[in-house]
């Protein structure tokens, strides 16, 4: 049985429709979606978007994030800036599995021109149904932690 989520999504204009078929997937699947845009192809910047979706994510306010832009190179460099994220771009579902059972990642980021519509579902839906697996890989995440505090 899969739990439902409350997932924040944003694009720029490179992603915007990959997006938009996302999270109509997500809703689809019963999610609670959060869409913070961009509506449109009109040139937008990538960083106010993912800052936004990661804003959600760290404030609680959604459980997950999903980034997209052309590559989703950009956007995983924006969102990887606050540290209560952990973004991986992925390009198919075992990226996307591996991400949340090994780093337990709370931000999936796609890229428009990189993944076509069904492997990025299929990553999205890896992504939202796999569990963190904990063991190991709890203190590898500790460090990820570590590091954005000062170096002493």
């Amino acid at each position: 049985m899969q739990v439902a989520h409350s997932i924040a999504f944003g694009a720029d204009h490179g992603g915007v429709q990959l997006k938009d078929a996302l999270a109509d997937a997500a809703r689809a699947l019963g999610h609670d979606v959060h869409d913070f845009g961009t509506q449109g192809t009109e040139s937008v910047d990538y960083p106010d978007f993912a800052a936004l979706v990661c804003e959600a994510v760290a404030s609680g306010r959604a459980r997950f994030g999903v980034l997209v832009c052309g590559t989703g190179i950009g956007m995983s460099m924006a969102a990887n800036r606050n540290p209560a994220i952990r973004c991986a771009l992925v390009h198919d579902a075992t990226g996307a599995r591996l991400t949340r059972a090994h780093n337990d990642a709370n931000v999936l980021a796609l890229g428009a021109r990189m993944t076509g519509l069904e492997p990025a579902l299929d990553a999205l839906r890896a992504f939202l149904d796999t569990p963190f697996d904990g063991g190991r890989h709890v203190r590898r995440v500790a460090k990820l932690s570590a590091v954005t505090e000062p170096v002493r």
